[in-house]
């Protein structure tokens, strides 16, 4: 189920902008989901295999180049899927629990 959510939320927050790997983790671990690298970087991959994210390369000043990600036309499409999803979830789930 984390895993789901986790996909969820990393395609939401590329829907807004690209980024750079070590920023999207910043951007988890300010929403208090903390998510270690050895997790995320399986999980971009796999993303990118299904179609979902492309990236490009950056140089960057203080050392190798980085690679920026952004959602692919299939990648919108199944965010919007999987945010429906979500809310309709979530809505279940707090019927049940009031």
């Amino acid at each position: 189920m984390r895993k789901g959510v986790l996909e969820l939320c990393i395609l939401s927050i590329l829907s807004h902008n690209e980024m750079y790997t070590s920023d999207l983790l910043a951007t988890l671990k300010e929403a208090q989901l903390l998510v270690v690298e050895g997790t995320i970087y399986p999980l971009l991959s796999r993303l990118k295999n299904e179609g979902l994210l492309k990236y490009r390369w950056e140089e960057s000043p203080t050392g190798p180049p980085r690679k920026y990600f952004s959602l692919t036309e299939k990648g919108i499409s199944t965010q919007k899927t999987l945010k429906i999803t979500w809310q309709q979830l979530s809505e279940s789930v707090n019927r049940i629990i009031k």
